[in-house]
């Protein structure tokens, strides 16, 4: 195994937040690969994060963004486990980015199950209809709509969504990828959209 240079360790820490140790053994594990050793930390930081899952968290802030020409305007909760995380500058960040997330792409939920169960099933029957109208097997048909629930659900549920400023990137990525950064659990709790003229 060749030796991975302390300069490139202080790098891959810069750029994800995480202990020196782990960083080294992403490195190794990714033979010097900079990029590899991101997606290593990445994915191992995600499971960690699902551990933490179940613990609470109820400190945090709300996030805040007025459009400006003050026509559309968006808060979101974003919760940690200590006051601590609270008051970090990429917790502080994350909390506005994801209000004007909230501002630009118009969620209706911040997860799946937090949609109204009319509004699924709404959604169900006009793609079951739409299925039917174009005669595809019967076999194929609840694969389709499930295909098209999916969709609905990326474009429509907060943690679903495509980062408006990142497409690569999921807003339950960007709040997990904190949450691995912090070692602490992280949450969107609520957020509420407001536009002039809307209701």
């Amino acid at each position: 195994m060749k030796e991975i240079p302390a300069k490139l360790v202080a790098e891959l820490r810069a750029r994800t937040g995480a202990g020196m140790m782990d960083c080294k053994k992403a490195l190794e594990e990714a033979d010097g690969d900079l990029e590899k050793a991101v997606d290593i930390l990445r994915q191992k930081g995600s499971a960690r994060a699902d551990k933490r899952a179940g613990r609470e968290a109820s400190e945090g802030l709300i996030g805040s963004y007025v459009h400006h020409d003050g026509g559309i305007a968006a808060l979101v909760e974003l919760n940690s486990e200590t006051d601590f995380v609270a008051r970090l500058a990429d917790f502080k960040a994350l909390a506005k980015e994801l209000a004007m997330h909230v501002a630009a792409m118009k969620p209706l939920a911040v997860r799946i199950e937090d949609l109204a169960p009319d509004v699924v099933q709404r959604e169900r029957q006009v793609y079951e209809a739409h299925v039917a109208d174009q005669k595809k097997p019967e076999n194929l048909r609840a694969k389709i709509v499930d295909g098209m629930m999916k969709k609905f659900y990326e474009e429509r549920v907060l943690l679903e969504q495509r980062f408006f400023k990142d497409e690569k990137r999921t807003v339950g990525e960007l709040v997990k990828e904190l949450s691995a950064k912090t070692s602490e659990k992280i949450s969107v709790r609520r957020f509420v959209r407001l536009e002039v003229g809307g209701n």
